[in-house]
């Protein structure tokens, strides 16, 4: 098909890889290698980065997580649990660097990323437990980290939107620890597979259908196809009631487009706040043309909603 991709977004199609994400190292391979393309140099002055190995839940292996505290922080500052994207079986705490640092620097906070199990070799809910034990050192070591406890938020985009929100409601269900709110990027929520914009967008860059259906046979590992939990998809929930507010981004050339949508209207009717802004002449990932005046109002907003959830008067 042909798509009526933003003029400022399409220079950049050719460079993208093509083909699906079957050969799962050459896969995490060029997602290091295209992390930053666009982004330009991280900008660290202002922060304080570390990494730590903090308790896995429930006996699972300890958890590595990367620290980025900004040097504006105060103390308790409130703090955002970024968790990164990658269809469950991509990425890294190092793919996530950019944003990371970026959200603590301009929201002058601390971020928290996660190094979550990746699928096929881990799969669910290794990588939600990873992203539970995160939240939960978060708040059980607030104020060592000198974290405000009630002003923790979860941000994830693709995969680690779906993560978010799967988070969101494992700990509503767990007497887990309070979220603020959830920012939920471009989500990957259903494995269903049986959205308009799902079955539609066979050929669209960077991610389709094809990707979809290698994402959540990696992910689902031997329940893909049968009873799949809710904290694995989060579309299959049937109550949403009580979960935090929530921000929801969709792209309009994405196969992902209508799932994202319609959990921002499931939530909105069990009574959650939820914003939830679709971009036109994008596609799943465009906002890595950092320059593009779309990706710019897509990060203006991401960092905006995250300030006014976190009650930041003016974190610039």
């Amino acid at each position: 098909m042909t798509y009526a991709i933003d003029p400022e977004l399409a220079p950049i199609l050719a460079l993208l890889p093509a083909g699906t994400i079957e050969d799962v190292t050459a896969a995490r391979a060029m997602l290091e290698t295209f992390a930053d393309m666009g982004g330009g140099t991280v900008d660290e002055s202002g922060l304080d980065i570390d990494d730590r190995s903090i308790p896995g839940y429930d006996g699972a292996p300890d958890v590595t997580v990367r620290v980025y505290r900004s040097h504006r922080a105060p103390t308790p500052s409130p703090a955002v649990l970024t968790i990164h994207g990658g269809g469950f079986a991509l990425g890294s705490i190092n793919t996530e660097h950019a944003l990371a640092a970026h959200l603590a620097s301009s929201l002058g906070i601390v971020v928290v990323s996660v190094e979550y199990r990746l699928a096929p070799e881990h799969p669910f809910p290794a990588g939600l437990h990873d992203c539970f034990a995160a939240l939960s050192w978060m708040h059980a070591d607030a104020t060592a980290l000198g974290l405000d406890p009630d002003r923790l938020a979860v941000c994830g985009e693709s995969a680690g939107g779906g993560l978010a929100a799967a988070l969101a409601l494992f700990s509503r269900d767990h007497d887990g620890p309070p979220i603020c709110f959830q920012y939920l990027g471009i989500p990957e929520l259903d494995d269903r597979l049986d959205t308009h914009s799902m079955q539609l967008f066979v050929d669209t860059p960077l991610w389709h259908r094809r990707n979809a259906e290698l994402s959540w046979q990696y992910y689902l590992g031997d329940s893909v196809g049968g009873d799949v939990s809710p904290y694995a998809a989060p579309a299959r929930a049937t109550d949403l009631a009580g979960l935090p507010p929530a921000y929801v981004s969709a792209m309009e050339f994405d196969p992902l487009r209508d799932e994202g949508i319609h959990y921002a209207l499931a939530l909105l009717q069990a009574g959650v706040p939820v914003e939830l802004h679709a971009y036109p002449g994008t596609f799943h990932g465009s906002a890595i043309v950092a320059t593009a005046e779309v990706s710019k109002r897509m990060h203006r907003e991401q960092r905006d909603v995250l300030a006014k959830a976190l009650g930041l008067n003016d974190p610039s």
